[in-house]
């Protein structure tokens, strides 16, 4: 058994070392290390069908359909637009346009949503004749914040409802407690401070821009449709089981279809596929695949029982540490596997010691979230912001980038930390 926990661990601890320093081939990582794992038989072909969770995988591609019908429809950019058009000031545009990114990053994937932003950002910066660099940095790093907040902003809010069996308003109210949307809404307005601080000498009068103009408003129809069908059929998940990948998936086919008969998306109609997230898809099916053999082989339930032996019971010392940890390791590594890896362990840690579970893995799923706001390599969202500058010949060093990155990420995570220890330890 030993044997068998070292090969374990060492794949793993190999595919996560690719996905670090070669993010492009992390799919391939992955699943090159489920191929060795049944090689060394590790585990069995049958066994995988058992660790991906293929209801969590209906919400992340059915969403991401949706989104993207959504975002080509030029609804988000209008009503940006529209907010930052009510605006008097420079610094009030960047602190609204900066609160709507992260609302609809609560819904849409991270660089989906800072692709949709970034337009009007540069658009904005260019009438104002200022730098876009606050815009772009505002945009990304609340993109990355309010991922957490819902069961589809992000993938590891996906992986911590698999793992707990949380449902869409588990992430609203859990266990008669407010739950971890409000934890990170705490978050975010702490960071709105620090932006505002941090630019604040950059302000002056604003001049209005012209809105884009919206397609249709049939795919927010749908979007709606969908998030309050995942509030409806949260209340009846007892008698009728987890369906939310199914509906995702089915309104999805939906905005498939209205892309097809739609004149006024003619030129999309196909994009909407083509634009979908199955590289995600794919790579955390493979993760679950990593992380279930890291459970079957006992790695998991070790892991526990060496960091509670080392932390002696030291409730607030077990919380600091995995919060402190968590942000400064997604600061420069994938925060999917990351947060994969360490739920598992949390739990168990929490059984074996009785430390409230809920406060641990909360505050680290926070934590990991915003962690990668340190840098700009720390989440996609902002390799892509601070690519898209350089095309445009800004230049945004990697220190520059962590003058305003590092005290965001420390001041939204000790706010949202704060506020989860008075409701769950």
């Amino acid at each position: 058994m030993i044997t068998t926990q070292l090969i374990t661990c060492g794949i793993f601890i190999f595919a996560y070392a690719i996905i670090v320093f070669f993010h492009r081939l992390r799919t391939w990582a992955v699943w090159g290390s489920v191929f060795l794992y049944l090689v060394l038989n590790v585990f069995e072909p049958k066994d995988i069908i058992l660790y991906i969770d293929w209801n969590i995988l209906g919400v992340l591609l059915g969403t991401s359909i949706v989104a993207e019908l959504f975002i080509y429809s030029k609804i988000p950019a209008y009503i940006a637009e529209r907010l930052v058009d009510r605006t008097r000031s420079l610094l009030s545009a960047l602190l609204v346009l900066s609160s709507f990114t992260g609302l609809l990053s609560a819904f849409i994937e991270n660089v989906s949503t800072t692709l949709i932003m970034a337009p009007i950002a540069f658009e904005i910066a260019a009438k104002q004749k200022t730098s876009p660099v606050p815009f772009i940095m505002g945009i990304c790093l609340s993109a990355n914040l309010q991922g957490t907040a819902t069961l589809v902003g992000d993938p590891p809010s996906m992986i911590l409802a698999a793992h707990t069996n949380m449902s869409f308003n588990d992430f609203f109210v859990f266990n008669s407690k407010p739950g971890l949307f409000f934890a990170v809404q705490i978050g975010a307005l702490a960071s709105l401070g620090i932006l505002y601080l941090l630019y604040r000498k950059t302000n002056k009068p604003f001049i209005p821009i012209v809105p884009e103009k919206v397609i249709s408003w049939i795919p927010g129809i749908i979007l709606l449709l969908l998030i309050f069908s995942l509030v409806f059929v949260s209340f009846f998940r007892n008698r009728i089981g987890n369906i939310a990948g199914v509906i995702c998936l089915l309104y999805a086919l939906v905005a498939v279809l209205y892309a097809q008969i739609s004149k006024k998306f003619n030129d999309g109609r196909y994009k909407i596929i083509k634009t979908a997230d199955f590289g995600t898809v794919f790579f955390l099916a493979g993760i679950f695949c990593l992380v279930g053999a890291l459970r079957k082989t006992g790695i998991i339930h070790l892991l526990a029982d060496k960091l509670g032996l080392l932390l002696q019971g030291n409730l607030l010392g077990v919380y600091a540490l995995l919060t402190l940890s968590s942000m400064i390791i997604s600061g420069f590594v994938d925060n999917i596997p990351y947060f994969a890896a360490v739920v598992g362990v949390i739990s168990n840690l929490a059984e074996t010691f009785a430390y409230p579970k809920y406060l641990l893995l909360f505050g680290t799923i926070i934590a990991t979230t915003v962690g990668g706001n340190i840098t700009p390599i720390g989440a996609s969202a902002n390799i892509v912001g601070t690519g898209l500058l350089r095309k445009r010949g800004y230049k945004l060093t990697f220190w520059d980038f962590m003058k305003i990155g590092l005290p965001f990420s420390l001041v939204a995570t000790l706010a949202a930390s704060l506020f989860l220890w008075i409701f769950w330890h």
